[in-house]
């Protein structure tokens, strides 16, 4: 996705090496100069960056994330135009074979990288263990270790249940098609395998308003 900082008024914006295909374990961080942003150092020491991060930094990653922001710059119109011809073959797969399925999110202002869809009457982390020798995720690794349904879903109107039944796909600049379509077929076999165990679908397949009924607790 292109940026350009003046054009957009950006006063402050982070860049990790790792998500343009750089390093892991460096950054950039931009800070506009006019009008003056003001930052406050979280540490103290060497000075680095004017006093504002302190530590050596590491040559080699430098080197790398710069390199990577290169290549980025050079390949971005093809790489957005493979993402979406991936994107595009994985969604419309998987929504061709099974219903209710929801993509999340806005489908024209998006990164095409990124593809987050919720199996309504799925367990999203039973759907994941399912998928075992595919690399998923049902929300980022910043909120892993949480139970929790993605707060980012939430803040856009998804409902608790299809947010607890969400997956995220990731394509890439090296995916391939081929890897795509692996991906969608097991995802709808085992969409279908876990629905057919499910008591809601059963529920819903019977033209049950699952959220007329009051449930109880014991």
């Amino acid at each position: 996705i292109p940026i350009d900082v003046n054009k957009q008024n950006i006063d402050l914006m982070s860049i990790s090496g790792h998500k343009i295909y750089g390093p892991k374990g460096v950054g950039a961080l931009y800070v506009r100069r006019r009008p003056r942003v003001r930052l406050e150092p979280l540490q103290s020491g060497g000075g680095q960056e004017r006093g504002l991060r302190s530590g050596t930094v590491p040559t080699p990653l430098a080197v790398g994330i710069g390199a990577a922001c290169h290549i980025a710059s050079q390949e971005m119109e093809y790489d957005h135009a493979w993402m979406e011809l991936l994107s595009s073959c994985l969604i419309n797969k998987i929504m061709s074979e099974l219903p209710d399925v929801i993509r999340n999110g806005d489908p024209d202002h998006c990164y095409p990288g990124c593809v987050n869809l919720s199996f309504a009457y799925v367990e999203g982390e039973s759907l994941l263990m399912a998928l075992k020798d595919v690399a998923l995720s049902s929300g980022s690794a910043c909120t892993s270790a949480s139970l929790e349904p993605s707060y980012v879903l939430r803040a856009i109107g998804t409902d608790e249940d299809l947010a607890h039944s969400s997956i995220r796909f990731g394509c890439g600049r090296f995916t391939t098609i081929e890897e795509v379509d692996y991906t969608a077929e097991r995802t709808i076999k085992h969409v279908k395998r876990l629905r057919e165990m499910s008591p809601l679908w059963e529920m819903a397949q019977e033209g049950i308003d699952l959220k007329s009924i009051k449930w109880s607790q014991h």
